[in-house]
């Protein structure tokens, strides 16, 4: 038998069969068409908008709970429709839950928004299967990072209360999780970053169209919300026109890392939908006045176009001058000119700057004592239970750095950030990144999160996810090729 009897015409043959079998492994994934998973998330949708009708106080116990249920067998039977709902859940589980405290009330617990940490924690399944075989698969930065968290709960059983601890635990654990699981699967590399693709440019389509219309019109349960969250320095004020944009998010730094990474995605993909989510998406995140992350943006922009090749790169300078085009006419308009630009403005007077000011005193005040915080004070150390109402509560720490010493101590911090630290040098080196624009991109999302962890927490929550996520995408690419070279 032999490849000397196949001939040369039969190579060709197979040499197009690999190729159309490829094409069909890139493009098409069956398991989103999937009747079964669309059947349940549809009815999720549907048995959540009933409950909301008959007794809205209903949905704060049924949208987690069946998100969890929903989420639990998407995961077992249908892995890429599990990805798609896990990601709308965290874009839109606090629009639902605003609604459904103007209905019923303010809920101080704000026990709905557990459902998208619930949702992301399936993912433990991936953990407990594949964790003897990590390392030997490349996981070793997951596996540090899995060593300081597990460390972080330890420490938190012995000084704090268990819900705190709980609560806290699905903050930092959660993200890498979902990382983990990304690139565990990396044979399924180019369906789930088709899957992220697409994600992402609906959602910067939706939630960039609802910050604009958030914006104008200032809906009555996002007023209420503002209102009741206290939240006037920060976000706005209550009125058309007077809001800081935080669209469908929680607020506005999760929103701000939705759009980052959106934007940067966008670059990477194609189709009618660029033009229309890129025009409200950055309209959307200049209102949203996030100055942190318009920087992460720029980093982003800049790493991108330093490691595509040229060709990709005019395209990109194409469309950033398409996208100013048309966003910058609508920036004339007078209530979003002065907003923007006086945002704007405040850049180089950061000297002056309230919110700049605050961050600098943190870090004088709290620096040293956090880098002398050898054991660190474990998982609930920044939750509380309010002795008044019996209410669990958050204390903000505006600092990724703070919050890891505090949390973490040496003994965890080194472990955890040694995980990201090493993710950062081996993605650096990705030569993938020359031909396949999402690697570059995911680079650029993971290392501009990683700068941003000096003035904003972004290890933790939706921003850790995003973070985490794009980090494992990246080397799950990266063993995908070097899969596909050897074979």
């Amino acid at each position: 038998m032999g490849v000397g009897k196949v001939g040369k015409h039969g190579i060709t043959v197979i040499s197009k069969q690999i190729h159309f079998n490829s094409f069909l492994k890139e493009n098409y994934c069956p398991d989103e068409r999937s009747v079964e998973g669309w059947t349940v998330i549809i009815g999720f949708v549907l048995l959540t908008t009933a409950c909301f009708f008959v007794s809205a106080g209903m949905v704060r116990l049924v949208f987690p709970v069946a998100s969890l249920l929903v989420a639990i067998f998407l995961y077992l039977r249908h892995p890429i429709l599990y990805i798609g709902f896990n990601w709308w859940v965290w874009f839109l589980s606090a629009l639902v839950t605003r609604l459904v405290d103007l209905r019923v009330g303010w809920d101080p617990t704000r026990q709905m928004l557990t459902a998208p940490y619930l949702v992301s924690f399936v993912t433990i399944g991936t953990l407990g299967r594949y964790l003897p075989s990590a390392f030997r698969l490349g996981g070793l930065p997951f596996i540090l990072s899995f060593a300081g968290i597990l460390y972080g709960l330890l420490v938190g059983l012995i000084h704090n209360q268990p819900l705190p601890v709980a609560r806290s635990l699905l903050d930092w654990l959660t993200p890498v999780l979902f990382g983990f699981h990304l690139f565990i699967n990396w044979r399924d590399y180019p369906s789930y970053r088709q899957n992220i693709q697409r994600i992402f440019l609906w959602g910067v389509l939706v939630t960039g169209a609802y910050g604009v219309f958030q914006f104008v019109v200032a809906p009555e349960w996002d007023r209420y919300w503002l209102i009741q969250s206290k939240m006037f320095t920060s976000s706005g004020s209550p009125v058309p026109f007077g809001m800081r944009i935080w669209s469908t998010l929680q607020s506005l730094g999760p929103f701000g890392c939705v759009m980052q990474a959106g934007l940067l995605l966008l670059f990477t993909s194609s189709g009618p939908l660029i033009f229309p989510a890129s025009a409200v998406g950055y309209l959307s995140f200049l209102l949203a006045q996030a100055r942190t992350n318009w920087g992460g943006w720029l980093l982003g922009v800049i790493i991108i176009m330093g490691s595509v090749k040229e060709r990709i790169q005019m395209r990109l300078i194409m469309i950033i001058v398409v996208m100013a085009m048309c966003v910058l006419p609508l920036l004339t308009i007078e209530p979003i000119s002065k907003v923007v630009l006086t945002r704007f403005d405040s850049l180089s007077h950061l000297q002056d700057d309230g919110s700049f000011k605050d961050r600098s005193a943190t870090y004088d005040r709290d620096l040293s004592l956090a880098l002398s915080n050898v054991l660190g004070n474990g998982f609930g150390n920044t939750w509380h239970v309010n002795e008044e109402t019996g209410q669990i509560e958050v204390i903000v720490i505006d600092s990724g750095i703070l919050d890891a010493f505090f949390t973490l101590g040496w003994v965890g911090a080194i472990p955890y950030l040694g995980g990201l630290i090493l993710i950062v040098f081996d993605v650096i080196k990705y030569t993938e990144a020359r031909f396949d624009s999402f690697v570059s991109a995911a680079r650029a999302i993971g290392i501009s999160g990683c700068s941003q962890i000096i003035m904003a927490n972004g290890m933790i929550s939706l921003a850790g996810l995003i973070l985490w996520v794009f980090f494992g995408m990246a080397m799950a690419a990266h063993k995908y090729y070097q899969h596909q070279r050897t074979t």
